[in-house]
C-alpha cells in the first residue's frame, strides 16, 4: 500500500500517470470520506477510475458506479473432475451447447421469457413496484434480456482448480436496463450540478437531501438485483448444459456470486458512507469473492481479509493495460491463438481486444492484493464462451 495523499491510497504497482491523475481528481471531491482506495487493477475509466473504491458522505456520483450497474461474477464448484469431461472427447460440443442456451453479444436476447426465468421476472416486477419504478420506462424488453451475457469482457467459462475439480464461472451484469438507468441518472446529476465547478463533468453528483438522489438509489438497487438474478439464470443454464454433456446431474458443492460495479451503504472510519466499488469487490473478513483474469489466464476464488484502509475491498480482475482500439492495433490473430492454446474457444479475431496481453499481468495484480485477500483456489480455463 502507498499513501499517495490524505485522500488517496494506492495498491497498484502498475499505475500510469493519467490513471493516477484521474483518481486524484475524484479524491479531491469535498464529500470523500476518508479517502479513495485504488486497487491493484486500477486503470483509466469514464469519470472515475476503474478499480477504485469511492466512499462518499451524503452524496453519490452515478458515473462513479459505472454504466453496467451490478456487473460481477458467479461460480459453481461441481462434483466432477477434469477427467470426467475429457473422457467425453472434444469439448467443442459443450461450448456450442452453452452458446445455444445463452444469448451472446450486445443486443442479443431471449426470443421470449423462458420458463426458468419466469419466477425471477416476477420477483423483479414486484421489487420495481415496491420501489415505484417502471423498468420498461427506461428499457423495453428487459424481461427477455434476463439470462443473457452481453459482450466486451463478459464471459462464461468451464475451469479447473488446483485439485482438478471442475468449476463453472461467468461474468456479466444488468444488461441494457442497467445501462439506461445509469445514463439517465448521470444526466440528472449533471443537471443538478449545473453551475458547480467540477474537475470532470462525469463527477457530477446527487445529494441525500433531494428526491433525485433517492430515486437513483431505488433504481440502482433494483438494477443490482437484476444483475445478480441475470447471473443466476445464466449459471442455471450452464449447469444444465454441463449435466447434459457429462450425462450426470451436476451436484453443486459451492455457489458464489459477487458484484464489482455497485454501491452500498457501509460504515467506515466512524461514518456511514456510500461505498461505490467501480471495479472492486467486497473483501470483508472471510467473505468469498471471485477475481477473474483475462480469457487465457488464471482466475481466483478468494476470501477477504477485511483490510480497513482498502475499505474492505480488493481488485475485481486483471485490469486493462491497452484500450480496445490499441489492442486491435498491437496484437494479431495468431497471437490470440497462441495465448488460447489448449482452451476450447470460438476462434475469431473479433476477440482480439480481449487477448490476455491487453490486460495487466494478473499474477502481479494478485501479488499486490496479498494484504486484501487470501487465495482459496486458482482456476484455469478449459472452455471459454464470449459474445461479440
Amino acid at each position: 500500500m502507498q499513501k499517495v495523499s490524505e485522500r488517496l491510497v494506492n495498491w497498484a504497482s502498475i499505475l500510469d500517470a493519467r490513471t493516477r491523475e484521474q483518481a486524484e481528481r475524484t479524491a479531491a471531491m469535498p464529500f470523500i470520506h476518508p479517502h479513495v482506495a485504488l486497487m491493484p487493477d486500477a486503470h483509466l475509466g469514464r469519470g472515475a477510475t476503474v478499480g477504485s473504491v469511492i466512499p462518499t458522505l451524503r452524496a453519490i456520483m452515478p458515473a462513479a458506479v459505472g454504466v453496467d450497474i451490478g456487473c460481477g461474477m458467479a461460480a459453481v464448484r461441481t462434483q466432477f473432475d477434469v477427467g470426467e469431461l475429457r473422457a467425453k472427447g472434444s469439448l467443442a460440443p459443450l461450448r456450442e451447447s452453452i452458446e445455444r442456451a445463452i444469448p451472446l453479444g450486445a443486443g442479443h436476447h431471449n426470443r421470449k421469457v423462458v420458463a426458468t426465468s419466469v419466477p425471477r421476472v416476477e420477483e423483479l416486477t414486484h421489487l420495481a413496484e415496491e420501489a415505484g419504478f417502471d423498468p420498461s420506462r427506461v428499457k423495453l424488453g428487459w424481461e427477455a434480456q434476463l439470462g443473457t451475457l452481453g459482450s466486451g469482457n463478459h464471459f462464461i467459462e468451464v475451469t479447473v482448480d488446483e485439485a482438478d475439480r471442475v468449476w463453472l464461472f461467468l461474468h456479466s451484469g444488468s444488461r441494457g436496463v442497467g445501462n439506461k438507468i445509469a445514463q439517465r441518472h448521470t444526466a440528472v446529476a449533471r443537471e443538478a450540478c449545473a453551475g458547480v465547478d467540477l474537475p470532470d463533468p462525469d463527477l457530477a453528483y446527487l445529494t441525500e437531501d433531494t428526491e433525485e438522489f433517492w430515486t437513483y438509489i431505488r433504481e440502482l438497487r433494483w438494477a443490482q438485483h437484476y444483475a445478480l438474478l441475470n447471473r443466476e439464470e445464466m449459471m442455471d443454464r450452464v449447469v444444465r448444459q454441463t449435466s447434459e454433456f457429462v450425462g450426470t446431474e451436476v451436484v453443486e458443492q459451492e455457489r458464489i456470486s459477487c458484484h464489482h460495479n455497485y454501491t452500498e451503504s457501509e460504515e467506515h472510519f466512524g461514518e456511514q458512507v456510500w461505498v461505490s466499488r467501480k471495479g472492486a469487490i467486497d473483501a470483508s473478513a472471510g467473505r468469498a469473492g471471485l477475481i477473474p483474469g483475462s480469457m487465457g489466464t488464471a482466475s481466483y476464488v478468494v476470501a477477504g481479509k477485511g483490510e480497513p484502509e482498502s475499505l474492505h475491498s480488493s481488485p475485481h480482475g486483471a485490469g486493462r493495460a491497452y484500450s480496445r482500439t490499441a489492442a486491435r492495433k498491437t496484437f494479431t490473430h495468431d497471437q490470440l491463438r497462441e495465448a488460447m492454446a489448449g482452451i476450447e474457444f470460438r476462434d475469431t479475431e473479433a476477440f482480439l481486444d480481449e487477448i490476455p496481453g491487453a490486460y495487466k499481468d494478473v499474477d502481479v495484480v494478485m501479488a499486490d492484493a496479498a494484504d486484501l485477500v487470501e487465495v482459496r483456489h486458482t482456476l484455469r480455463q478449459i472452455v471459454n464462451v464470449k459474445g461479440t
